[in-house]
């Protein structure tokens, strides 16, 4: 029994100094710092940044006109195809001319009595005028006929604007093109009555060049400004258009114009570029996107590739390695081009930010440089 109790007692001893073995290890291990994690760098470099801002726009005509009748009555001609080119002075719509014919013809009669009563009322104040100086009728007589006189003047000056009111009804009761340009499709038909200024008959509006409005910044308005007074070339690509399909419009733009004040709501001026459209791509309506030549001569920009970046709740961070140590660092972002971003703030010019590994690092974290991937 002595013997057994002894190997017990062994055994336990045995096993106790292997377990006290494991502890020690595990706590060194424990102790132990991670190993650096593998990551690849890029340099921070100054360079010339020549890029695009864009701006979401719409195409809209230099000048629109919506076509309503300014008389009564019924459309009886039409003299054009829907959607066609339209010069200035060009007939387009009439209304019913036979009633304002009609009052024309009878004010031009009621303007022929008024003057033959004026024509006899002349000759009556001239003979009692003559018969006065003679002493041969009562003054009484002469101040009757020279009152009928003036009242058949007051008469005839009444028909004639009768006849120029009704006249200019006629005349209105045809309808010409305001400007040279392209009109829309017809709103009415022959036979529609139509009421003066209620009744939308069509649009026309000019198409050659176009106007492309965009809405820009209050901070960039000293910026456009100096473009606006710029002298521009006319083959200058400073303006460009890029249409719903994503394909560059064949002709580049110039800045015309910025809004007579800021929007207090958006914080935003609209400016107006114009472009050439010989070959009608461009339609009044069109949602496009504007692109503004953005080449800052003379200055460099400090950039960086866009894969170092992190966002973390909006804000903007870079990891740089500096003694194999990867130091978080807080960044203010430019614009993206290509594959490279602007780094306006947070950054110098030399420093080696991470660009792969990033997803596994933690401010301060050890980092091992290798070589980038390519």
């Amino acid at each position: 029994m002595t013997k057994k109790f002894r190997r017990a007692g062994s055994f336990i001893i045995i096993a106790a100094l292997f377990a006290s073995c494991g502890d020690n290890k595990q706590a060194q291990q424990q102790k132990a710092p991670p190993p650096p994690t593998q990551v690849a760098v890029a340099t921070a470099q100054e360079g010339d940044a020549i890029y695009y801002d864009e701006y979401p726009a719409t195409v809209t005509p230099l000048n629109q006109v919506e076509i309503r009748p300014q008389v009564s009555g019924y459309i009886t001609g039409i003299f054009f195809k829907d959607g066609q080119r339209v010069v200035k002075g060009q007939k387009l719509y009439e209304v019913d001319q036979q009633q304002y014919k009609a009052q024309y013809e009878q004010s031009i009669a009621n303007l022929n009595v008024a003057k033959s009563n004026q024509a006899k009322a002349q000759q009556d104040a001239d003979r009692y005028t003559e018969l006065s100086q003679k002493d041969a009728i009562a003054k009484q007589t002469l101040d009757h006929a020279v009152a009928d006189l003036q009242a058949s003047k007051m008469q005839v000056a009444a028909a004639e604007a009768n006849v120029n009111s009704v006249q200019t009804n006629l005349k209105y009761s045809i309808i010409y093109a305001p400007f040279n340009g392209t009109i829309g499709i017809s709103e009415v038909k022959l036979g529609t009555a139509v009421s003066p200024g209620q009744t939308l008959l069509n649009t026309v509006s000019t198409d050659d060049p176009m106007a492309v409005d965009f809405a820009v910044d209050q901070v960039q308005i000293s910026h456009f400004a100096l473009m606006l007074n710029k002298k521009e070339n006319p083959k200058d690509s400073t303006f460009s258009l890029v249409l719903p399909g994503q394909d560059i419009y064949d002709y580049p733009g110039h800045l015309v114009l910025l809004d007579r004040s800021v929007d207090p709501q958006t914080g935003t001026i609209k400016a107006r570029l114009v472009f050439k459209n010989p070959k009608q791509i461009l339609r009044a309506g069109i949602t496009c996107n504007v692109r503004v030549l953005n080449n800052n001569a003379g200055q460099k920009s400090l950039l960086i590739p866009n894969k170092a970046v992190v966002e973390q709740l909006g804000e903007y961070f870079v990891f740089v390695v500096d003694n194999n140590k990867a130091l978080q660092h807080k960044i203010t972002l430019g614009t993206r081009i290509k594959d490279m971003v602007i780094v306006k703030s947070g950054l110098k010019a030399g420093e080696n930010v991470v660009t792969e590994g990033v997803q596994k690092l933690r401010d301060s974290s050890a980092v091992q440089v290798g070589q980038p991937k390519k």
